[in-house]
C-alpha cells in the first residue's frame, strides 16, 4: 500500500532508537531558554497582598534557579556529546546519509 496519492515514502516511518533520543534531547536543549525564563518570572508571582517577601528570598531564589538551570543545561550538553560521539563512530547505517536530517540520495 502507498501513501500520498500513490508514491512510495523515501523516508522510513520509524527512525532508528539512537537518532530519536538524539533528537529528543536536542528538542530538550532548544526548550531550556524557555524553562529558564518561566522560572525566573516565578518570583513575579509571590506578590500576595499582606505577604512580606524579602530581597534576600528573592536573590536565593534566582541564584537557585539559575545554578540549577546551568548545572541542566551541562549534563543534556554532555548526553548530547557522547550521543553524537557514538553515532559517529557507528557510520551511517545501510542507505542513510551521515545526516540524519539529510534524506538519503
Amino acid at each position: 500500500m502507498t501513501r500520498s496519492g500513490g508514491r512510495i515514502p523515501s523516508q522510513p516511518l520509524f527512525v532508528e532508537r539512537q537518532t530519536y533520543r538524539l533528537r529528543r534531547f536536542q528538542d530538550a536543549v532548544r526548550a531550556l531558554p524557555v524553562l529558564a525564563l518561566l522560572m525566573w518570572c516565578v518570583p513575579l508571582l509571590w506578590g500576595v497582598p499582606g505577604a512580606v517577601i524579602t530581597a534576600s528570598s528573592v536573590l536565593i531564589y534566582v541564584f537557585l534557579s539559575w545554578f540549577l538551570l546551568s548545572a541542566f543545561c551541562g549534563v543534556l550538553l554532555w548526553v548530547l556529546a557522547r550521543a553524537e560521539a557514538r553515532i559517529a563512530a557507528e557510520g551511517p547505517s545501510g542507505a542513510r546519509a551521515a545526516d540524519p536530517d539529510r534524506p538519503a540520495p
